[in-house]
């Protein structure tokens, strides 16, 4: 049974939608969003029904699916719009865009409540910043990700209990950034260092190291490494030994965890983590989708120092004669698309433990991804010294200091390391954005050649109902 996981309250204090106006007459029940926030208990809970919204997402859609390192995979005719994810033809019904933007402004709508309501309850002073400073966390992260995947947004920053706050026109994308950056900022001031129970919480670490990847996806390179200096500064993160164990129950609970969604195996089925089901093969009761590709498997092309397999392949996918879980040998045959199928998430199945009640986190920020960012940060504004992060992410991996030498050999080996070191953590769809058209489209043959930056459509559902975009 995991010990001091952060136990997320299902709250659904939030918007309130309606097509004909508002009624005058109060709601029946409990609370209403103006009696609800009158004390300290409820103010903790209404932020713990913040964090309940990461639980359930669907981000490998876009950060693995749609990028270079896997395919939809599953059964061929199954989940028709992830197919449509996958090779860059999902259209405004797309069912996968409804549901990550459904739950992503979902989350985002109970952030806007506790940044709006919390304030003006009379509670010790400490906390109601903390609580306030953990909502603009989670909704600068929520944000960060619905403008990399769809681009110009409604920025809903007020609870929806009026017109003006629901049907809220397009915010270019550089408007978006500056809420999250202000967000984050704010966030720095009052979140702690750490916690002694409620771990999973965000911290100062946990903004901070947001922050840095904020500025590097907007080329703010000095900005990246004065957050990442800070970081360091906390001296509370290293990089561990075992990078498997990173992927294990427990590996939430290690220095090189920043941020992570942490899991629970007690009987409530959604506070564990169900990717393993939508991973692990057939065999094991699973779907078997989110196939690795052999592009990715071809990016491993380093022994170690000693003549081995680069560690992090392994435990990053399931490959033909290799050992997967319940002391079983993996089989190709397991994964129809392309032979492979992704390890990080999938555990070993016990008595007690059901197939949707994982205990692996998942990790949205470690200290590798910061290393790497600082290598990335470095070399682009010119400075030295680049390869010094890179090769502590290497020399982990058991990998012999990088060759490179020149910018753009750098910038090569950054990029190769980042692929190997965060794969299937749904990173690479951003990243390769980022790198550019020409970096994109040359990794990605599907992608459309008339647009600069390809975005998906916003869903239906948001244009229909939202007056705003009219």
């Amino acid at each position: 049974m995991k010990k001091n996981i952060l136990i997320i309250s299902v709250l659904a204090l939030g918007a309130m939608t309606a097509s004909c106006g508002f009624l005058d007459e109060e709601l029946k029940g409990d609370y209403t969003s103006e009696t609800y926030y009158s004390n300290s208990e409820q103010a903790v809970m209404a932020t713990n029904a913040i964090y309940n919204g990461l639980y359930g997402n669907t981000l490998w859609h876009f950060g693995d699916v749609a990028s270079d390192d896997s395919v939809k995979g599953g059964n061929a005719g199954d989940q028709a719009d992830i197919t449509s994810i996958d090779n860059f033809t999902a259209v405004s019904d797309n069912g996968c865009l409804s549901t990550y933007w459904q739950k992503g402004y979902e989350l985002i709508a109970r952030a806007n409540n506790v940044i709006e309501f919390v304030p003006a309850i009379n509670m010790e002073e400490t906390l109601k910043a903390r609580l306030i400073a953990e909502a603009k966390f989670l909704r600068a992260y929520q944000y960060f990700n619905l403008v990399n995947i769809f681009g110009p947004l409604p920025l809903k920053t007020k609870p929806q209990l009026t017109s003006d706050a629901i049907h809220v026109g397009l915010s270019p994308v550089e408007d978006v950034y500056s809420l999250i950056v202000s967000d984050l900022n704010a966030a720095i001031k009052d979140l702690p260092e750490s916690y002694i129970t409620d771990k999973g919480r965000a911290t100062v670490g946990s903004a901070r190291a947001l922050l840095a990847k904020v500025y590097l996806f907007q080329k703010n390179y000095s900005g990246c490494l004065e957050q990442i200096q800070a970081v360091k500064a906390l001296g509370l993160y290293e990089l561990v030994e075992d990078y498997s164990s990173l992927f294990a129950d427990g590996g939430e609970d290690t220095p090189e965890c920043i941020f992570a969604i942490r899991y629970s195996n007690d009987n409530t089925a959604s506070l564990g983590n169900n990717l393993n089901v939508w991973f692990s093969p057939a065999e094991e009761g699973g779907y078997y989708f989110n196939a690795p590709t052999q592009d990715y498997v071809n990016c491993f092309t380093e022994t170690t120092t000693d003549g081995k397999t680069d560690p992090r392949l392994d435990a990053s996918i399931g490959r033909d004669g290799q050992p997967w879980f319940n002391d079983n040998t993996f089989n190709k045959s397991w994964s129809e698309a392309t032979g492979y199928l992704v390890k990080k998430y999938n555990e070993r199945l016990s008595e007690t433990l059901a197939k949707a009640q994982s205990t692996v986190p998942q990790h949205i920020i470690r200290y590798a991804d910061v290393l790497l960012m600082e290598a990335e940060a470095l070399n682009e504004s010119g400075k030295s010294g680049a390869d010094e992060p890179l090769n502590q992410v290497r020399a982990r991996a058991g990998l012999a200091a990088t060759s490179a030498s020149t910018q753009a050999d750098l910038r090569n080996a950054i990029r190769v390391e980042r692929r190997r070191e965060l794969g299937f953590e749904f990173h690479r769809w951003f990243d390769v954005m980022r790198y550019g058209k020409e970096y994109a489209q040359s990794v990605l043959p599907d992608l459309p050649k008339d647009t600069e930056r390809f975005y998906f459509p916003i869903p239906i559902g948001e244009t229909e109902t939202n007056q705003g975009l009219k």
